[in-house]
């Protein structure tokens, strides 16, 4: 089937017009964070999980909330806390007696839903976080001897704030790695403020108003975001530009053979997830813009997102205030395309 071939039954549309409806929906409602929603919208496209980083009330739970009500898709929201336990988040065995019997059932947890909201993840210690990126990889859970499959529309955003640490259990690498993308969220920008301001107030008053409550309105339906996928698979890279992949990759892992200062920053380079996150993203990417090959310039667009937790940086980079972003530049800026 190739792009544009498939037709949902319930719009008409194609998925690329149904994809980009449900943006534009979503959009509507969370204003200023366009590049929040197209990365959620990207990690949901190319079957990954994201790690949202922000300061709080900047609609990172507002933003999976949204896709949820447009979107045919259940959410599930787990405020991680240090007493969570790993049955809390997969699940547990539950006695049931009565009427002459007596049974194990598993009872499933909230990770069983299309979309997983993990707040604060760094909050619960590392056997509650190893439960969920364990669901995350293997898109299962095993209970009591018996594995439990998650439906195949599966997407976690897993939310951090970057300036509380007390009581915090950080991520080690090795675990942020599962992630597809990191997404760093900031303030919207002084001209939407007024209009988040307004468009809440609109919103209480119609919550307010039982009168002017309306019909629930058509969501888009899951086959969209598989027939999407497909289409996205299909997309075409040419060789130079998957090289171009990969020689960001080695500049991360060497970066001496590139520049003395970016060698002195990198203590440990991408690993092959990194490869394979720039290669499904900017497929994605490419398609959300129109495209069925991808460019240079998707793959720059998203290869912050993609690769600034998968670097470690060296002791020299922080004390000079050196961040992931601007080692990011710094491999863009270096590295050629053929």
């Amino acid at each position: 089937m190739g792009p544009g071939e498939y037709r949902s039954k319930y719009t008409d549309m194609t998925p690329r017009e149904s994809v980009l409806e449900l943006k534009k929906r979503v959009g509507e409602t969370i204003l200023g964070q366009e590049a929040m929603i197209e990365r959620l919208l990207i990690g949901l496209l190319a079957d990954g999980n994201l790690l949202v980083e922000g300061l709080p009330g900047l609609a990172k739970t507002r933003a999976i909330k949204k896709l949820s009500k447009f979107l045919d898709a259940g959410l599930s929201r787990i405020q991680f806390t240090p007493d969570l336990l790993p049955s809390d988040i997969t699940g547990s065995e539950i006695y049931y007696g009565g009427e002459g019997k007596s049974e194990f059932r598993f009872q499933p947890g909230p990770v069983f839903n299309n979309l997983v909201l993990a707040d604060e993840i760094n909050r619960a210690p590392a056997k509650v976080q190893a439960a969920l990126l364990e669901a995350m990889e293997e898109r299962q859970v095993t209970v009591a001897g018996k594995t439990h499959a998650l439906p195949e529309l599966f997407l976690v955003m897993a939310t951090q704030n970057p300036i509380e640490q007390e009581g915090t259990y950080p991520l080690p690498e090795a675990q942020l790695d599962r992630f597809l993308m990191h997404v760093y969220v900031d303030y919207p920008e002084e001209k939407f403020e007024r209009d988040i301001m307004l468009l809440v107030r609109s919103e209480e008053a119609h919550d307010a108003s039982s009168a002017a409550a309306k019909p629930a309105s058509t969501r888009v339906p899951q086959d969209v975001i598989f027939a999407a996928r497909r289409e996205i698979h299909v997309v075409q890279m040419a060789a130079a530009v998957e090289q171009y992949i990969v020689d960001l990759i080695e500049a991360s892992r060497y970066p001496e053979r590139y520049d003395k200062e970016l060698r002195k920053w990198i203590q440990i380079g991408a690993s092959p997830r990194g490869t394979i996150g720039l290669d499904k993203c900017s497929r994605a990417y490419a398609w959300l813009q129109g495209r069925d090959y991808v460019r240079p310039d998707d793959v720059q667009a998203i290869a912050h997102d993609v690769l600034r937790h998968r670097l470690l940086l060296s002791y020299d980079a922080q004390a000079e205030g050196i961040k992931a972003n601007a080692v990011i530049d710094k491999m863009i800026q270096l590295v050629a395309v053929a």
